[in-house]
């Protein structure tokens, strides 16, 4: 899943980030939305283009890539997004604070939902293709903007409640994209397999289950020699972590 390395263009709107070489920075003023415009500009911006919105209330960004396998398995990219992303809370998270997640792309820090991840690939791409692009978008709460009492919403969280003092936006965001770097260059280097164990280490453990990600993505469960197939294309098209109201995490 490489992406390619081109220089980085950053706009006024919100304060630069430093990125690694392969990314290209696209800042957007607090009303934008990342991924949307992630997803317009992916097939003229290509590979490593990084879209970031400046707001205090959630880390909002969005990342293209250009994968050389098929979509039907390009998918699989989502995973290690969402590794890095876990992987960047985990950094910045006080001691014994749990970081999991709800298959396929919900994230929780001690139960709570915090935020989630999201993939978007061209429409009527051939799933036997590589794909021109893929665009995997994120939003974590980092600010519950409520007036509700604290325990009020037990299964919504922020990462100021949380403990995560001064982790800004910015920050977390360089943290994810040196943790994508690395996500991509283990399934590379190693195979998939080494992301979906790290993947999988992450999702609440369940007494005598077995699971794994199958070739195209799809999350396989077994239990008491029973198989369960839960696919990932349709749990993808509406992500459950998403309130479609204000385009950010459900509380």
């Amino acid at each position: 899943m490489p992406t390619e390395t081109r220089s980085r263009v950053r706009t006024p709107f919100a304060p630069a980030l430093d990125l690694p070489p392969p990314y290209r920075l696209v800042s957007l003023r607090e009303m934008g939305d990342a991924f949307a415009h992630a997803t317009a500009i992916a097939a003229q911006q290509g590979a490593g283009t990084l879209v970031h919105v400046g707001r205090f209330d959630l880390v909002e960004f969005a990342v293209v890539l250009e994968p050389e396998e098929p979509l039907r398995t390009a998918r699989r990219a989502v995973y290690a997004g969402l590794c890095a992303l876990g992987d960047a809370l985990a950094v910045h998270a006080p001691p014994e604070k749990a970081i999991t997640f709800d298959w396929p792309e919900a994230i929780r820090v001690d139960g709570g939902l915090v935020g989630g991840g999201r993939l978007a690939w061209p429409s009527g791409a051939d799933e036997h293709e590589p794909p021109a692009w893929l665009v995997f978008g994120a939003a974590i709460r980092t600010v519950a903007l409520s007036d509700d009492e604290a325990g009020l919403r037990p299964l919504s969280a922020a990462l100021e409640d949380e403990g995560f003092d001064d982790l800004g936006s910015g920050r977390l965001v360089e943290s994810f994209a040196r943790h994508l770097m690395v996500a991509i260059d283990a399934w590379q280097e190693q195979g998939f397999g080494e992301v979906a164990k790290n993947y999988l280490a992450r999702l609440a453990p369940e007494q005598g289950v077995c699971r794994d990600i199958d070739e195209n993505g799809d999350l396989m469960v077994r239990r008491a020699g029973k198989a369960e197939r839960r696919a990932l294309v349709p749990a993808l098209a509406v992500p459950s972590w998403l309130d479609p109201a204000t385009g950010g995490p459900r509380r």
